[in-house]
């Protein structure tokens, strides 16, 4: 039997919990990072540090910066970072034991035997029997759509013009019309009932066994490291329904995974294409756009945003242009801003899918569609309009005030500004009224607050039609804190918190300046207390290392990520500029006060309170020099 999909038996990114973490540090001290790196890209020394082209987007000039010192790695264009582990696992798409396993070789080094809990070694077990079953349904289904009675599902992959080659990359199979073929068929490999009811592959009742997917063309489904999780199906002739994904599974949650991430995450572009359906995705690829992902069989979830944007900050919407695509493409806008991502909707008219589209116009055409993708928010302002009737003045007016509170989205007033000119000469609305609109509205709904007003607990409100401070005392201000004021200061108190902490690890001599000022309690961030307090500790010690705090990350990439940034090379931290010392004594009683705030909410009794007051007061009078 051919095999048309590989999946890898290594157990994950978990291991590192199971070697000793005095090991995983040697290995890593052992691996010169520069040394490292130069063997896969070309690095040129520029002052203290290196640069190159990064290995994980398309540039065309450096910004890949490795760190000597700090052993670590960081790309300036597109976020990535880490150390000489995480850099391995990252370009040659290891498990972070594999990569493990490679430097500890190169480096000469015996790796241990991983120490298991029973806990831990029975769910391990269980979750490589699984990867074990699906792989050879994987086969299996690929082996039966060569047959005689897989044909109607070969026909059908061909009038959707896909070549064998697409087929066999996407190891596309076929679910005979038999109903308990392929549990017939794990049974004589030996797998027990207790376990195959485990895949969802199959459902095993006391009447019988019947498999879960049967007359239908079959996609199996991979990790991004390329492991088969879980099946989607489409069935041949007129069943319902038209598509049926594996059940949830110890491998499988549709709502965290995302159909063809295993090859876009690899695609060096610098944006990834959102698909609605499986054909999309594997039509673009086969197309020459391998950077296309789709959800599967769900709308667009907040954890398919989160492991998006951890191979790229930009994506281009290629919803089908029915109502239905422009719901989903609605849908989805919101969930990847709160993960900061830019967003661009593609216009696929006349045609209504990709894959329609590319056979009707060709790549070139579809390549310059997405040059042309349309500004998410522009995108919405378009939907928006066509509600409307604008030859009605009544129904004109109506839609430039709804225009004017999607405008109030934007918090920032430079960024509010450019889209009130962008939104002005895209619809014919003079913009000195669009801007009075909108602050008049912004009056009524939300108030913005700047930077500034932040860290001064003022807000602001519109007098004849422009912005301008209030008290934070005004009769707004004793009602309830709106969330979007809320949100904006908890966010400010966090990026006071993660731009103290690079400042503390780019430039150690700073400890002695915030010295009986601030403490690792005073981070109120979870993830941002965690990272002060090693570093806190590392200081003391006199051994401030970046690169080995990190590992202690490296289960969570959410987490690693942001903690990576945080010791990124190359920051600004000399403080050589009276702006720039102004900017560090601002920032560290941003973060005491933040403290302060937290720790009077908390407080228990009276006595406790009145010192926090106390300490409170004392700021005022705070001096930070850095002479």
């Amino acid at each position: 039997m051919e095999q048309p999909v590989s999946a890898n038996d290594s157990e994950g990114k978990e291991e590192f919990m199971r070697y000793p973490e005095e090991v995983v540090e040697e290995i890593r001290m052992r691996s010169d990072i520069v040394d490292i790196i130069s063997g896969y890209i070309k690095l040129q020394k520029k002052g203290s540090n290196y640069f190159g082209l990064c290995p994980f987007h398309n540039e065309k000039s450096p910004s890949f910066s490795v760190s000597p010192g700090k052993q670590m790695y960081y790309c300036f264009g597109c976020g990535a970072g880490g150390n000489a582990i995480t850099f391995v696992m990252e370009y040659e798409n290891y498990t972070f034991g594999e990569a493990l396993k490679y430097l500890a070789q190169r480096a000469g080094i015996s790796l241990p035997e991983p120490e298991y809990s029973k806990e831990a070694r029975e769910q391990e077990d269980l979750k490589r029997v699984l990867l074990e079953i699906n792989k050879l349904a994987a086969n299996y289904f690929y082996y039966q759509l060569k047959q005689p009675y897989g044909k109607i599902g070969y026909d059908y992959l061909r009038s959707r013009q896909l070549s064998d080659q697409t087929i066999r990359r996407f190891g596309l199979g076929f679910a005979n019309k038999t109903s308990d073929d392929l549990y017939r068929y794990l049974k004589s490999k030996g797998y027990e009932d207790r376990i195959l009811k485990e895949t969802g592959l199959v459902t095993i009742e006391e009447r019988g066994s019947r498999d879960k997917f049967w007359n239908r063309v079959m996609f199996p489904i991979l990790d991004v490291n390329n492991r088969v999780i879980g099946f989607g199906g489409r069935v041949m002739g007129e069943g319902m329904p038209k598509y049926l994904n594996s059940p949830e599974t110890k491998l499988f949650d549709k709502s965290r995974n995302l159909f063809g991430l295993n090859y876009a995450r690899t695609a060096r572009e610098p944006y990834i294409l959102i698909c609605e359906g499986y054909m999309d995705v594997i039509a673009m690829h086969q197309a020459g756009f391998t950077n296309a992902v789709a959800s599967l069989g769900t709308a667009f979830t907040s954890q398919q945003a989160v492991l998006l944007k951890r191979y790229t900050s930009q994506v281009v919407l290629t919803y089908d242009s029915d109502e239905a695509g422009t719901k989903a493409a609605l849908r989805a806008i919101p969930i990847l801003k709160e993960v900061r991502m830019s967003i661009k909707v593609l216009n696929m008219h006349p045609y209504k899918d990709p894959d329609e589209f590319i056979k009707n116009l060709g790549a070139a055409e579809f390549q310059k569609r997405i040059e042309e993708a349309r500004n998410s928010f522009l995108f919405e302002i378009d939907v928006l309009r066509r509600r409307y009737h604008m030859e009605d003045p009544e129904q004109k007016t109506k839609f430039y005030q709804e225009t004017a509170r999607k405008l109030l989205e934007f918090s920032e007033a430079l960024e509010r500004d450019n889209y009130i000119q962008a939104v002005s000469r895209e619809y014919a609305i003079p913009y000195e009224d669009l801007k009075r609109l909108v602050n008049r509205l912004g009056l009524q709904i939300a108030p913005g607050i700047s930077q500034n007003d932040r860290s001064a607990g003022r807000e602001q409100t519109a007098v004849n039609g422009e912005y301008r401070e209030k008290s934070e005392h005004s009769d707004m201000e004793k009602g309830q804190q709106k969330p979007g004021v809320k949100r904006r200061k908890e966010e400010g108190a966090r990026q006071s918190q993660r731009l103290l902490l690079t400042w503390l690890i780019e430039n150690p001599r700073l400890f002695e300046k915030i010295k009986d000022i601030i403490t690792e309690e005073d981070f109120t961030e979870p993830l941002y207390r965690q990272v002060a307090e090693m570093v806190f500790s590392s200081q003391k010690q006199g051994n401030l290392n970046p690169a080995a705090i990190l590992n202690h990350f490296i289960n969570d990439e959410e987490q690693y990520r942001e903690v990576a940034a945080l010791f990124h090379a190359g920051i600004k931290g000399a403080l050589n500029s009276e702006e720039q010392k102004k900017a560090f004594s601002e920032t560290v009683l941003k973060v005491k006060k933040n403290h302060l705030d937290w720790a009077s909410r908390q407080a228990q009794d009276i006595n406790e309170l009145q010192q926090i007051i106390k300490e409170q007061a004392a700021l005022r009078n705070l001096n930070i020099s850095l002479d």
